[in-house]
């Protein structure tokens, strides 16, 4: 039987260890605060915020909450984000995504000081994780590293196949598998002969965003498989980017989904908004 990856058991060992030391920072009269900005009311959206409160409320972290309406300007945005900058009671700001189609989300994300960076989005801080430094690493990819270390996958050695290359998770996914000592290929869209590729995979991480995309065959048996996606199939049920029931029997260990990487994301936010960037 393939080991399955419990994110969720996981996730809560992390807010817990997270609630203790808020506890013994507060002994010392340090807080933490992060500020939750959402413009609009997409549905998927007001769903996370919800969730990110939640964590902030059991981890012990004082949250901020701004619920902005859909016509909010760029340049009020950008106000705010300035105003959150310099407040000096404030760690953390984040902004969910995705925002109504007339704001830049570029120019948003880059207006964060990177020291309040805690979804690791900056370009400072992907330059910093890049090159090794000290800094804020986008939450899922920083997840997946836990997920794997925590159920006692080696990384050192291993050759490890990201499909996908997005700035939020493939891209920094493969840098963090490289600070660990994998062996990485990075997968696309133009990728030639991927199912070879992927078949060489000691571990593979699926974040390609097509549902059920990755199937047994471009797996190798014994394989680690993490999936990132989440998408809801035809009967309205949560699916993943790998087709689970043909892949699962052939992997050594695979993330379920829902349950597997998703519960991680907020995990990270939390350890990023308690440790700082030095965690």
């Amino acid at each position: 039987m393939e080991l399955l990856i419990d994110g969720k058991r996981i996730s809560r060992e992390i807010k817990d260890e997270l609630r203790e030391k808020m506890t013994e920072l507060k002994a010392r009269g340090v807080e933490r605060c992060l500020a939750v900005i959402q413009v609009g009311s997409d549905p998927a959206s007001s769903v996370y915020v919800r969730n990110k409160k939640k964590a902030c409320e059991y981890v012990g972290v004082k949250s901020l909450s701004y619920e902005m309406p859909e016509e909010t300007t760029e340049e009020e945005l950008l106000g705010l984000i300035g105003q959150l900058n310099s407040r000096e009671d404030v760690n953390g700001i984040l902004v969910q995504l995705p925002l109504p189609e007339h704001i830049n989300e570029d120019r948003i994300l880059l207006a964060i000081a990177p020291e309040k960076d805690v979804d690791g989005f900056h370009p400072v801080s992907v330059g910093s994780l890049s090159i090794g430094r000290p800094g804020y690493v986008s939450c899922t990819p920083a997840g997946i590293i836990q997920l794997l270390k925590r159920s006692g996958i080696e990384i050192e050695g291993k050759e490890c196949v990201v499909l996908g290359r997005s700035n939020i998770v493939g891209k920094p996914m493969a840098m963090l598998l490289l600070r660990e000592n994998g062996t990485v290929t990075v997968c696309h869209s133009r990728t030639r002969n991927l199912k070879e590729i992927t078949r060489r995979a000691d571990i593979l991480v699926a974040a390609v965003g097509k549902p059920r995309f990755v199937g047994a065959d471009f797996v190798k048996e014994g394989a680690v498989v993490i999936d990132v996606g989440i998408h809801r199939n035809a009967e309205g049920k949560l699916c993943g980017d790998v087709d689970f029931e043909s892949v699962a029997p052939k992997t050594y260990a695979i993330t379920p989904v829902p349950g597997g990487v998703g519960p991680m994301t907020i995990a990270m936010l939390m350890s990023n908004c308690v440790n700082g960037i030095e965690g």
